[in-house]
């Protein structure tokens, strides 16, 4: 996703533009923005909270510090154990 946002801001989108592209956009073509796509009381609480601004920088969507999914939060050192176990099991695929 993150490269999918950057080649967007290289095509000629603003940072804006592309965040709105991955987020409010899909949520309105699916007839679902009262759900997806906005933070709201009421709404699916899936949220991403980033360290630095992706509307200056668009790699900033990268500087990852927690993400509520299904309203669970995983700070950084839990989405660190995640990254490190994903990595480890894609490793132990390979070699058998």
């Amino acid at each position: 996703m993150h490269d999918e946002l950057a080649l967007l801001v290289r095509a000629g989108l603003t940072p804006m533009e592309s965040l709105q592209t991955a987020t409010i956009n899909p949520a309105r073509f699916l007839g679902m923005e009262k759900d997806l796509g906005n933070i709201e009381k009421g709404t699916i609480a899936n949220l991403v909270l980033l360290d630095a601004d992706p509307v200056s920088d668009i790699h900033n969507t990268t500087k990852i510090s927690e993400v509520f999914l299904a309203g669970k939060e995983f700070d950084r050192h839990a989405l660190d154990q995640m990254l490190k176990s994903a990595d480890a099991a894609a490793k132990s695929a390979t070699i058998n």
